[in-house]
Formats: C-alpha cells, sequence, structure tokens
C-alpha cells in the first residue's frame, strides 16, 4: 500500500492538484472580494470546501463523467458534448465577470471611497458552486490518468485542498490591499476565461503555456510592487528626516546677534 512508486504517485499528483487549483483560488478570491469584509474569509473556506468535495464525487462518478465526454449533437460538422458545454458556459461566465468587475474597479477608483454595493453571500457561494464543477474536470481527469487507485487519487485531492486553503487567506487579503494586483487577478480570470471557451469549442490551449504567462505577470507585478514600497519608504525618510530650520541662527554673511 505504501511502497515506492505508490508514494511517489501521491507526491506527483499532489503537486499537480495544487498547480491546476491555482486559477481556481483566483477566481474565489475575487468573488469573494465582492463580499462584505466580515464575509469574505466566509467565502473562502466554504468554497474551497465544496470544492474539495465536488472533486471527490466526481471521481467516485468516473464513469458518469465518461459520459459526458459523448457527443450530444453536431454543428457545423463539429461534435458536441456536454463537457464543451459546460466549458463553453463556464468561460463565458468568466469573461463576463471579469470584465464586469474590472469596469467597477475603474468606475471606483474615480469615485469615493466603499462606493461599491456588497454583493449577497448566497449569490457570491452559488458562483464559486458552479465554478467548482467546471475547475474540478481537468482536476479529477489528471488524477484519473495519473493514479491507479482511488485512495490515492482522493488523498492527493484533499491535501491539495488544505493546502490551497492555508494559502488562500494571504492571496485573497493581498489581492484586496493592492488594486493592481486585483487588476492583475481579474486579467488572470479573464485568460482562464478565454481558456475555456477555446477548450469547449475545441481548440485546446496547453495550461503550461496559461502558467508561464501568469507567472511572469506576477513576477513583474512583485517587482513594481517592491519599487513602489521602496519610493514610499525612501519619501518617507526624506520627509522625516530633515532638519529643522533654526531662525535665529545667523545666515552666511550676517554679523551674528549673540553676545
Amino acid at each position: 500500500m505504501f511502497d515506492l512508486d505508490t508514494i511517489l504517485s501521491l507526491l506527483t499528483l499532489t503537486g499537480l492538484e495544487i498547480v491546476l487549483g491555482i486559477d481556481n483560488i483566483v477566481v474565489i478570491a475575487i468573488i469573494a472580494a465582492t463580499l462584505p469584509p466580515h464575509q469574505r474569509d466566509k467565502a473562502r473556506i466554504i468554497g474551497l470546501a465544496l470544492a474539495m468535495i465536488t472533486r471527490l464525487l466526481l471521481l467516485f462518478t468516473i464513469a458518469w463523467m465518461a459520459s459526458l465526454t459523448s457527443p450530444l449533437f453536431e454543428i457545423a460538422g463539429k461534435a458536441v458534448s456536454g463537457r464543451d458545454l459546460l466549458m463553453l458556459g463556464g468561460g463565458l461566465f468568466l469573461i463576463v465577470k471579469a470584465v464586469r468587475e474590472m469596469h467597477e474597479a475603474v468606475e471606483e477608483a474615480s469615485g469615493p471611497e466603499n462606493s461599491r454595493r456588497a454583493g449577497s453571500f448566497a449569490g457570491a457561494l452559488a458562483q464559486i458552486v458552479m465554478l467548482d464543477i467546471v475547475f474540478s474536470f481537468d482536476s479529477v481527469i489528471t488524477a484519473v490518468g495519473m493514479a491507479q487507485q482511488l485512495w490515492v487519487m482522493a488523498t492527493a485531492v484533499i491535501i491539495a485542498v488544505v493546502i490551497m486553503l492555508v494559502a488562500s487567506g494571504p492571496i485573497v487579503r493581498f489581492i484586496h490591499v493592492h488594486p493592481s494586483v486585483k487588476m492583475l487577478a481579474l486579467a488572470f480570470v479573464l485568460l482562464i476565461g478565454v481558456a475555456l471557451v477555446a477548450d469547449g469549442m475545441g481548440f485546446h490551449i496547453p495550461k503550461g503555456y496559461l502558467y508561464f504567462a501568469m507567472l511572469f505577470s506576477v513576477f513583474v507585478e512583485g517587482l513594481n510592487v517592491t519599487l513602489a514600497r521602496r519610493r514610499r519608504r525612501a519619501e518617507a525618510s526624506r520627509s522625516h528626516g530633515k532638519p529643522a530650520v533654526d531662525l535665529a541662527a545667523p545666515r552666511e554673511g550676517e554679523p551674528s546677534l549673540s553676545r
């Protein structure tokens, strides 16, 4: 049960599940940001818990998942399956969601602080559940392709979701504090939506390309955040480090008044 091949398979699959869950974390962070501050952590925890439950249920219904890949009808000679429709619907939703959030972020920047109306908790949770189903397909398909034992797949999913749960808190707070990072996260959501739509239409975009673009963008944005922070520190030190001007001290070339 715990031979070397099984342990290596478990570790590899857990790492892949964490990587495949990055887009899920970003989307949950964006949806949770629309809620009041006291509800964001609750939505994040419930959302990731539902993601784990969805993945485990799909693992136990592999036969039903296989039926979703069978063609339902044809359009212009191309077969369309239930999975294609699910990817198309989820991708279009993410595109609309990202564009709306970008628009509201721009409007919010030019308006008064906290002028945005908070969303409902039930609505945010419904969006998270729907997108969990969409994102679970890649995760479960990867697990089935890499491991032969069901307990290995389930254990990898549970470990990955627990790690995502721990890491998602700082990510959500960091995105909320830095507006430029939030806009970058929205760009990621838009990119993921386009990839899902393309996948649903039969044009598969390798996830490696998407993750490399996201990683490079995060690296550049990290440099920008670090540069802006150092500039603020330098300006603060210069403003606090200016010597006080002594009005009683004589200027150069003037006689001293002291005896």
